[in-house]
Parts: structure tokens; sequence; C-alpha cells
């Protein structure tokens, strides 16, 4: 299923023009998208509209196409796409695929939801989701009935399909419609976009094919794609704390700054208080030795009489 559905998709981005380009798109994003094949857009009162890859026939095959290229500029380029879609009827499913505007298959990485086994490939079971890089071999799959999802029961479900370019990961989540992005991957791969890439033109779509006896129909009720050039001071992944930068030591954090405040005004107090106290008890100290030599009882003063002799002629001639 996936290498037909790989021929298809590289087949009709080069040699055929798209049956249908809206800038009206039924709940989808971005503005405009391209439908080729059987892919066409379904408006009736009992559902929202939507985008009809494949009709209940054999053979029938379609894709829903971003017209503009994606770039993946440089090594810090991350990649993010949310679809809805349902699957009714046994069949091949439906796939996310990237691949070189050249139209090199080896240049192709592809996420499948896939409802039927194909031991030639192998296949764990006939509902898992798989990522594939320039083959139709899944280098990672998940066993969707692990958590209890069966794809091609007709109901609609959630899938998130996120590239890190710090981690040079690709993660893969998948739930049922309405419900919260998981936390957890349902499946994820090691891979460099940027390497396999290298800042050439790349195609993103939406694809499905009836191949054998399968009678499926796949929709798509909304899909969104954003691509985003990452600062290189934000990351993805906790950042290793013996790894930061020297002007990331310099950044002070005002916290720091007024803890640093109190602790010095802290200090200063307690060296002030340490003086204070050593001062009054040398203080008191030396006071108590001045006191000392100053004797408790007066000392015996000794009294001399001196007689003067008084010659009384001095006196007569005085008088």
């Amino acid at each position: 299923m996936v290498a037909f559905s790989l021929f298809i998709f590289c087949s009709l981005i080069l040699l055929v023009q798209p049956s249908f380009s809206s800038t009206q798109s039924p709940n989808l994003d971005p503005d405009s998208i391209d439908l080729f094949g059987d892919a066409h857009v379904v408006t009736n009162n009992d559902a929202a509209p939507h985008v009809r890859l494949t009709n209940p026939s054999l053979s029938s095959s379609g894709l829903l196409r971003v017209p503009e290229p994606l770039v993946f500029v440089d090594a810090t380029t991350n990649l993010s796409t949310e679809f809805s879609f349902s699957i009714t009827g046994n069949g091949d499913g439906v796939l996310f695929i990237l691949t070189a505007a050249s139209g090199n298959g080896s240049d192709t990485v592809a996420v499948e939801f896939v409802t039927s086994k194909d031991e030639n490939v192998g296949d764990p079971n006939s509902s898992h989701v798989g990522i594939d890089v320039g083959s139709h071999m899944s280098l990672a799959v998940a066993n969707a009935s692990d958590v209890r999802l069966v794809l091609n029961n007709g109901e609609k479900w959630n899938a998130w399909v996120d590239y890190e370019s710090g981690p040079k990961v690709m993660e893969v989540r998948l739930s049922k419609w309405g419900e919260q992005k998981p936390s957890d991957p349902i499946v994820s791969h090691k891979i460099d976009f940027s390497k396999m890439w290298g800042g050439n033109s790349v195609f993103a779509g939406i694809t499905s094919s009836n191949a054998g006896h399968s009678l499926q129909v796949v929709s798509i009720y909304s899909w969104k794609l954003t691509l985003k050039k990452v600062s290189n001071g934000l990351h993805s992944l906790p950042v290793d704390p013996h790894g930061l930068s020297e002007d990331e030591h310099r950044r002070v954090c005002p916290l720091t700054i007024l803890a640093g405040v109190i602790f010095g005004t802290g200090c200063l107090a307690l060296v002030t208080f340490v003086v204070l106290f050593m001062w009054v008890i040398f203080f008191q100290k030396g006071a108590e030795e001045s006191l000392a030599r100053i004797p408790d009882h007066p000392s015996d003063i000794r009294y001399e009489r001196i007689d003067v002799a008084v010659d009384k002629n001095a006196q007569d001639d005085e008088s």
C-alpha cells in the first residue's frame, strides 16, 4: 500500500494538474489546497464540508496537497501538522507524506495509518501507525490495537505529526475526535530533515489509495500545517545546566540581587553588633583598671611643724 501511494504522490505532484483548487478550504488550513485524483469536496446537510480522498471503488486514489512547497532552510526549522480523518471499510488507510519537489522517492518521509496487514513489508497487524523513510518499510511502528484504537471503524480521529529540530526527532500522536493532544507519542523516530532535504523544496500532502480489492473511503475534515524557525535560545528539551553559555552565566535574576542585599545587610548588622559588644567589654575593663589604681582609703599625710625664727631686731625695725 505504502509503495503504491508513494508512487501516486510523486507522480501527481510532477505530472498532474490539480482537479480542484480552493481558496475557501472546508475547515482546512492553509489558505488554499490542491486536490488530485479522486479527491473532492463533499458538502451535504448531514455533515460539515470535508475532503473525500477515495471513493468506494477499486483503484480509487486521491491526494490533498499544500500548493506551495516547504523549505527547511536550516537546522533550526520545526514542523507541526494536525489533521482529522475517518476511514470506513477495509483497505490500506491514509498517509501524511513529505517528499522532495524533485520527485525522488528516496527523499520521502511518510506517516502511515494503516488498516491492512502486508506481511511482505513486515506489518505487525491490520491496525498500526508507522514512520517510513525513503521506502515502504516502516522504521518505527506502533500497534494501534495496543491503545484500543480501531482506525477503520468510521470514527473521526485526530493526528499530530511534529518534527523538533533540536533533538531531531519526529513524533506522531493519535486520539479520538474531540480529545486533547496526548502528551506521549504513539510512535517516534530520530531523523534530520535539514540533512535530508538541505534547503530544497518539499511538498506536503495527505493521500490514500485503494489497492487490490479495497473499497475503502477516507475523508479529511481539517488540516493545519505550520513551519517555524526556532531561535537558538529556545529549547524543546531541558537544557544541560553545565552547558550554559557565558552570557547566560552573566544574567542576574532580580531575586538573586534582593537575596544578596538582604544577606549583605544581615552580615553588616552582625559585624556591627560584634564590634560594639567587644568595644563595651574592653571599655568596661579599662574603666575598672582605672578605678583599681585609686586607693579605697586616703593615704596618711604627715604634717610637720615648721618653726619660724623671727629676729627681734628686725621686728623692731619694721615697727
